[in-house]
């Protein structure tokens, strides 16, 4: 008997007709499969960006305080360190005042001094107001004198009349008649010598009005100075207090690069005062994409320092201009070729709960992704 020739290892027709209907069943089931997630993440998607405007393109942003001496001087002491945390009022650098010390003093002896010339001024003014009112006595008296030499003129006038018509009846003697003629001459004269002395009281009391007038304009000008002189005095004291220099705000000092006896001009900047009090997040997004963003719109907030740690934000304004508008050099499209290039614009989003701890982790220019519910 023949052993049967047919290996019983091998498939039979049935199974080889089998196989492949499997293996389509299987693909048709991961086709479909990947058609229903593909349809369901695409559908999901199209309806997440309906609602939601985001970007990664976004930075912690807060105020940064310079820290700028206003007069110069070397440094006398520094009284902070890299990082070290600040309240407004304190007491950051330490200049080299003797400068200013003895400016002041300089200005304030000034002001002594312009003080006294005022006194001297009042003093010599009361003067010439005394010799005033003494001049105007005299001319008082002068003219008293006047009215009693013009009635004794007139006596003598009468008298020399009278005796002149006598001695045309030869009813005097030649002596009586010379004595009239000399009283009558004699009151003339003390008449004509009163009205100069007069002119000459007028024209001094009118120089010492001048000088008065004079003086009192010295006081003015005294008095002038003297403001002068202490406006000095406070500009002196004023530079004196720049010679500590404090914190302009409450913050975290950033890098201290002054080293004691350096040489330090006004305006110079030194380092920086990051400002604690609050922060927020300067987003800047396409400009396809803010047809439908409005100011007091919520954000959520992804901070790559935290991940998996959203924050709750608002939206709350968009700046009046895309970045390139202040950029050092703006573009000019109508010059050369003109490309189309999508513009970002800048929006402010401030935390919903700024006194959060980990908000109060965050740092200025580190990145984050933003999220606006539409």
């Amino acid at each position: 008997m023949q052993p049967n020739t047919k290996d019983s290892t091998m498939p039979s027709e049935k199974t080889i007709a089998e196989a492949p209907k499997k293996k389509s069943k299987a693909f048709a089931i991961v086709l479909i499969t990947l058609v229903i997630a593909g349809g369901w993440f695409g559908i999901s998607k199209y309806q997440y960006n309906l609602h939601h405007e985001d970007t990664d393109d976004a930075q912690i942003e807060a105020n940064i305080s310079p820290v700028i001496p206003r007069v110069a001087g070397f440094v006398k002491a520094v009284r902070v360190k890299d990082n070290q945390a600040v309240q407004k009022g304190d007491t950051l650098l330490i200049l080299d005042d003797r400068d200013l010390a003895l400016k002041l003093q300089q200005a304030e002896a000034s002001l002594a001094t312009a003080q006294t010339n005022l006194l001297a001024a009042i003093n010599t003014t009361d003067a010439s107001k005394a010799s005033i009112a003494s001049a105007q006595s005299g001319i008082a008296t002068a003219d008293a004198q006047i009215d009693a030499a013009k009635v004794a003129l007139w006596r003598a006038t009468q008298d020399y009349n009278r005796y002149d018509n006598l001695i045309k009846d030869h009813s005097i003697t030649q002596q009586q008649f010379e004595q009239a003629v000399a009283a009558k001459q004699t009151a003339e004269k003390q008449l004509q010598i009163l009205v100069q002395q007069k002119n000459q009281v007028s024209k001094q009391t009118a120089a010492v009005s001048s000088q008065s007038n004079a003086t009192s304009s010295q006081v003015a000008i005294a008095g002038a100075v003297i403001k002068q002189r202490q406006v000095d005095v406070a500009d002196a004291q004023l530079n004196l207090s720049y010679a500590v220099v404090v914190a302009p705000a409450t913050g975290l000092v950033s890098k201290v690069n002054v080293q004691e006896g350096q040489f330090l001009q006004p305006g110079q900047s030194l380092f920086s005062i990051v400002l604690s009090k609050d922060i927020w997040i300067i987003a800047n997004f396409k400009e396809t994409q803010f047809e439908k963003m409005r100011v007091g719109q919520k954000v959520t907030v992804l901070a790559d320092a935290f991940p998996g740690h959203s924050f709750d934000a608002m939206l709350t304004s968009f700046s009046p201009a895309t970045g390139s508008r202040f950029a050092l050099l703006p573009p000019d499209n109508a010059s050369g070729n003109f490309v189309k290039v999508v513009q970002r614009l800048p929006v402010k989003i401030e935390f919903a709960n700024p006194s959060d701890s980990l908000v109060k982790q965050l740092r200025p220019g580190m990145n984050v992704a933003v999220d606006v519910h539409l």
